[in-house]
């Protein structure tokens, strides 16, 4: 094969290669996750990579890149297939096509990879992995509280401390009763005025104010047109904001102020007041659930309760400068995406969380369970002719559950042990000609000898001591070797 018939070894843009350790992490979030769910009675579903692209509707906002967004192919039989680019269409096909057979409310949970046909750029990928719940066929606002519960009790269990996520909510209905008191009239007029209440973690409440009226000019000396609302209604926008401090009582009682009288406004504070019931009879308080009018995500899509989780805790970048971590989850009600198929409006409520997000927000709260993630032990091959030795003790550990390989390279013993290492192996087995004729076997605790040498600066006295090595019989080597495995505290 000539130079030039030879392929380039590269990853596609957007998509990147996961080895053991973040795939470990992400086994043990959807696992503590999973149960969570299952608790609260929502049942697995996992339906296939492709749907049908008319399935799928258009609500990525990429309209400008191929096949508006998402990755598809034509079938033989002409039809156009999509990639899911969420699970939240799958759940409304699914939904509409078993709705006579389905237990109502349905209530289920999924998580599996999403792709998006997107501009990719850093920890922007076009296919990562998403877990939801969502409950179809309950127009409550305890079916939204039990969702808003149940994501705080997710998080909390993959790892997240008490207190370090707070989930924000709002309510559509209470944004269309703001845009009513505040003479809004037009679609792109909301639109506009939306987006700065969008920008009021970054610009403040001056910033918004200037987009709320006539605009605003930024340190570069771009200007951005505003609203163009008056300074009366500005000021209830503004004050509408800023009704979130304190806890959910109080925030209802100061937005019933700003918004109540108007139908959808009075209706959208009554959902909120059930939501507060139901959360607090379930134990959630405002320290992990809180009412706060300033979230604006998904509105186009939403239909009433919306939702965000929100990392509190101070992260920085790779660079080690302060940043905000931002948004680790979302969900709301979409009352209007099954009927799509049925042309019957059916209510749902849901939440959503990306997996290797919330891998990124516990490593930056101090739980990174890549951390945690280990190898096989290592049984070292020192004695060729003893193969048959090795592979026995190897299979021995197997056999009480402890995950174990034989070193089946050429190298000694110094590269074999680098092997371990690089494995993350925490323990390697040693048996050469000495204990073999002993009837010994040496063992080598190597996350002790990690601990340790992180401490040690003399290398000389770092081989007399050899830390975490050990020598015990050979009919003690399963019991020695699930104590440096499995340590007890």
């Amino acid at each position: 094969m000539t130079d030039t018939m030879r392929p380039e070894a590269r990853s596609p843009r957007g998509f990147i290669d996961r080895r053991a350790r973040d795939l470990a992490a992400e086994r043990k979030i959807l696992a503590a996750v999973s149960e969570v769910y299952e608790r609260y009675g929502f049942e697995a579903l996992d339906t296939g990579a492709f749907e049908f692209a008319d399935a799928l509707g258009k609500f990525l906002p990429d309209a400008d890149r191929p096949n508006e967004g998402v990755f598809a192919l034509q079938d033989d039989d002409e039809q156009w297939m999509a990639l899911r680019y969420d699970l939240t269409a799958p759940l409304a096909r699914f939904a509409a096509q078993n709705w006579e057979t389905l237990p109502k409310p349905f209530r289920r949970y999924a998580f599996g990879p999403v792709w998006r046909n997107e501009k990719p750029g850093p920890g922007r990928y076009r296919e990562f992995v998403q877990c939801d719940a969502d409950t179809v066929g309950s127009a409550r606002p305890e079916a939204d509280a039990e969702i808003i519960a149940m994501a705080v009790a997710g998080l909390e269990a993959a790892g997240l401390p008490a207190g370090s996520a707070l989930v924000k909510i709002n309510n559509r209905k209470l944004l269309n009763g703001l845009m009513t008191a505040a003479g809004v009239a037009s679609e792109a007029q909301k639109l506009t005025v939306l987006r700065a209440v969008d920008k009021l973690d970054r610009l403040g409440p001056d910033g918004v104010r200037l987009l709320l009226g006539e605009g605003r000019k930024d340190e570069s000396g771009d200007f951005t047109k505003g609203a163009g609302l008056s300074a009366a209604a500005a000021e209830r926008v503004i004050a509408f904001t800023a009704a979130g401090a304190g806890d959910r009582t109080g925030t209802l009682a100061k937005l019933a102020d700003v918004v109540g009288g108007s139908a959808e406004g009075d209706e959208g504070l009554a959902e909120l007041a059930a939501i507060d019931a139901a959360l607090s009879s379930m134990g959630v308080g405002a320290d992990r659930a809180a009412f706060d009018p300033s979230v604006v995500r998904g509105l186009e899509y939403y239909t009433g309760a919306v939702f965000e989780a929100e990392l509190l805790l101070q992260t920085t970048d790779e660079k080690g400068q302060p940043m905000r971590f931002g948004s680790i989850g979302g969900g709301g009600r979409y009352d209007d995406l099954v009927a799509r198929f049925t042309g019957e409006r059916t209510p749902a409520t849901g939440f959503s969380f990306g997996v290797t997000r919330l891998a990124a927000a516990l490593k930056a709260a101090g739980r990174d369970l890549a951390a945690d993630a280990r190898g096989p032990v290592v049984v070292l091959v020192l004695e060729s002719e003893r193969m048959a030795d090795y592979m026995a003790v190897a299979g021995e550990l197997r056999a009480a559950g402890i995950a174990a390989e034989v070193y089946l390279g050429t190298s000694g013993m110094r590269p074999q042990m680098k092997y371990a290492d690089r494995r993350l192996s925490p323990a390697a087995v040693i048996i050469g000609g000495d204990e073999f004729a002993a009837g010994t076997v040496t063992l080598k605790d190597l996350d002790l000898g990690r601990e340790l040498a992180s401490g040690v600066s003399d290398n000389a006295a770092w081989r007399a001591e050899r830390p975490g090595q050990m020598t015990v019989p050979r009919a003690e080597l399963v019991a020695a070797v699930r104590r440096i495995v499995d340590p007890q505290p």
